[in-house]
C-alpha cells in the first residue's frame, strides 16, 4: 500500500513540507509506503482544453504532470499540500491538479484523498475546500482529521511550533491509513461499487 504526497509549495523544505513530512512519519508507522513529489517550484502551465489527452491518454505538455500520472494510478491514496496565497492554493499546484485529473482516464474510485493547507494566518479553510473538489468529483473518499487539515507558520520551520496543527497531520495520516486498509479489505470481499453509464448534462436543456 502506498500514498503519493504532492508538495505544492515552491520551498522544498518549508512549512508545507513539514506538514507533509509529519504525515509521512505516521504512514511509515502504519505500514504505508510513501513518495513525496515537489510540484510548487516546477514550471507547470495550465490546461488549454486542446483535447489531446483524449487521443494520446496523457497530457500534451511533457512536464511533472505526466511524471505524476502513473504514480497516482498505482497509489492507494493522494495527499496534496499547499501554502495559501491570496486566500487560495498555489497557482502552480492548481494548474498541475487541473491537468492531472483531467488528462488521466484511469479509475480513481476509492483512492483516498486528503488536502492540507498551510498559512501564516488566514485563507486556510478556503484553500482546504478548493483542494477537496478534485477528490469529490473523482469518486475518492476524503480522509478527515480532528480539525480541518491546516497548519500555521510563516517563516521556514515555524509550522513545527503549531502543536495542534502537527497533531492534526498525525491524526489525518492515521485515519487515512485506516481508510486505505479498510477499503482494500472491502474490495477483496465486495469489489468496487457498481457504476452506471455516465450522464452528462448542461444548463441549456
Amino acid at each position: 500500500m502506498k500514498v503519493l504526497l504532492l508538495n505544492g509549495s515552491p520551498h522544498t523544505e518549508g512549512n508545507t513540507w513539514l506538514a507533509l513530512h509529519e504525515m509521512e512519519k505516521e504512514f511509515e508507522k502504519n505500514g504505508i509506503g510513501t513518495e513525496l513529489i515537489q510540484v510548487g517550484n516546477r514550471p507547470v502551465r495550465g490546461c488549454m482544453a486542446c483535447g489531446g489527452c483524449y487521443r494520446s491518454g496523457k497530457c500534451v505538455f511533457t512536464d511533472v504532470v505526466n511524471e505524476i500520472a502513473p504514480k497516482f494510478e498505482e497509489a492507494d491514496g493522494l495527499v496534496v499540500g499547499s501554502p495559501v496565497y491570496y486566500g487560495s492554493a498555489n497557482a502552480t499546484l492548481i494548474a498541475c491538479l487541473d491537468r492531472l485529473f483531467y488528462s488521466t482516464s484511469f479509475d480513481k474510485t476509492m483512492k483516498v484523498g486528503a488536502g492540507i493547507a498551510v498559512a501564516r494566518r488566514g485563507g486556510l479553510s478556503a484553500t482546504f475546500d478548493e483542494l477537496n473538489k478534485y477528490f469529490t468529483i473523482s469518486g475518492m473518499p476524503v480522509a478527515s482529521s480532528q480539525y480541518w487539515n491546516s497548519v500555521h507558520g510563516r517563516t521556514p520551520g515555524e509550522a513545527a511550533q503549531d502543536g495542534e496543527g502537527m497533531q492534526t497531520m498525525r491524526t489525518l495520516a492515521r485515519n487515512m491509513a485506516f481508510l486505505i486498509k479498510s477499503i482494500a479489505l472491502g474490495k477483496e470481499k465486495y469489489g468496487l461499487p457498481e457504476k452506471e453509464e455516465r450522464i452528462s448534462t448542461h444548463f441549456v436543456r
